[in-house]
């Protein structure tokens, strides 16, 4: 069950608040002769995806385009039944409306929207499912009161790489805020704008990279439901954008979050797919980083034989990149990222030796601040497990340094989930280190 944000968006247009619209929809229905006795609570369940019985949907239609002075669907307040005829609206405008909805419900910070779980299963895959067969994209263009130009679409560019910046500095938690009002104020009157089929592909494209940065800061957010709405949306323009490379890369994100979520089979899955259905149009570096995360869930499920092919896959990738070759997404893939991916997934089939010449490679590598501090919390924990207190104190003294400053609740899981290692080992060269991350911690987001 998804929130209704499309619901959400149009009471928030309205003015008309929980209560009240359970009390206008009580006094329609008794204009009808029904007995409604609905409540702010019943408004709750349908802005988080319950739909309401019987003609009470029309109901909230009537009420809804009272106020606002024009004729609504079902569709516009999200409670359209699948397979029902639709208006003359395109399955993309549609698309265009439900995307910003959400948007703007994020930036509002509505509960049944940024605390929503995240989707397992069927749901999950439909979007990847989507986005890998037919029927594409013929005509994106559109009929709009603003104009959309190429120097719009350099505008959504830039701000991409202003906060893909600003998120490896300071983290998700702050980042985020700012990339949804962006969305709001810039991007969406640009989706609904007026544009022909070319400028239209390009404009979906710098918007899905935008939308991929929001799902990136919502997932550091602690926020998986909303991240992988975001990354399902990213998907959706990739396609329209009609650029393979671009949904390999917002699938290699859904990946990484399936691997965080314990979700293994899926992540293979997923791998899988972005390899298969962006063809040539994948680069060296997605396709290491998609084969070295495959490596660590096959790891997790127990396949060594199936982690080390993919290993040799990733390693033999990794060679071919070519940084001024690489479009800007995946910049990401810095030297040293395939190298801790492996240490990871060697980590998990026992093979200590090569985990730590790994790590040891990854943390020798330059790379931002954001990336050292998980590839100095990878290096930790192999060391304690090789019982090297004293270089993982150390490590681990350098670790939390980094890390300061950056407002991000997966770096701070990694710092707890170091402090726990570090206690286990009950050496005293370990509790200074410990100490420095209880202090880290302390620090609110």
């Amino acid at each position: 069950m998804e929130p209704n944000t499309l619901l959400d968006s149009v009471l928030d247009e309205a003015g008309v608040s929980h209560a009240g619209l359970a009390a206008h929809v009580n006094e329609a229905g008794r204009a009808r002769g029904m007995k409604l006795r609905y409540e702010h609570t019943a408004v709750a369940r349908w802005l988080k995806g319950q739909r309401p019985r019987g003609q009470v949907p029309d109901l909230i239609c009537e009420v809804l385009g009272e106020r606002l002075h024009r004729a609504l669907t079902l569709d516009d307040i999200g409670l359209g039944t699948p397979g029902s005829a639709r208006g003359p609206a395109t399955p993309l405008s549609g698309f265009v409306e439900r995307a910003t909805a959400l948007w703007r419900s994020d930036e509002q910070q509505r509960p049944h929207v940024v605390e929503a779980p995240a989707v397992t299963g069927t749901p999950a895959v439909i979007p990847v499912w989507e986005w890998e067969n037919p029927p594409e994209d013929s005509d994106v263009s559109r009929r709009g009161l603003t104009r959309v130009s190429m120097t719009d679409i350099e505008t959504l560019r830039a701000a991409r790489a202003h906060y893909e910046q600003m998120y490896r500095k300071a983290g998700g938690v702050a980042t985020r805020t700012r990339v949804v009002g962006f969305l709001n104020s810039e991007a969406a009157p640009l989706l609904r704008g007026a544009y022909a089929d070319d400028t239209g592909r390009q404009l979906h494209r710098a918007t899905g990279g935008l939308v991929a940065i929001a799902g990136i800061c919502a997932y550091d957010s602690n926020t998986h439901g909303l991240a992988q709405r975001y990354f399902h949306q990213a998907l959706r323009l990739a396609k329209a954008s009609g650029d393979r490379g671009l949904g390999a890369y917002v699938i290699a994100l859904l990946v990484n979050q399936s691997l965080f979520m314990k979700e293994y089979r899926q992540a293979v899955a997923f791998a899988e797919s972005a390899l298969r259905a962006a063809g040539s149009q994948i680069t060296p570096a997605l396709a290491a980083d998609l084969y070295a995360m495959q490596a660590k869930a096959y790891a997790r499920l127990g396949d060594g034989a199936g982690a080390l092919s993919c290993i040799r896959r990733a390693e033999t990738a990794a060679d071919r990149i070519r940084p001024g070759q690489e479009p800007d997404e995946t910049g990401y893939v810095q030297p040293g990222l395939v190298n801790v991916q492996v240490a990871e997934a060697l980590l998990s089939l026992g093979d200590l030796g090569g985990a730590r010449e790994h790590a040891t490679a990854a943390v020798g590598t330059p790379a931002h601040d954001r990336g050292r501090v998980h590839r100095l919390a990878m290096l930790t924990h192999i060391e304690l497990r090789q019982g090297e207190a004293d270089r993982a104190g150390a490590t681990a003294v350098e670790m939390t340094e980094r890390a300061r400053g950056m407002e991000s609740q997966r770096l701070r899981d990694r710092l707890r989930a170091v402090r726990e290692h570090l206690a286990a080992s009950g050496s005293a060269a370990t509790a200074e280190a410990a100490e420095l991350i209880d202090g880290a911690l302390r620090v609110p987001l």
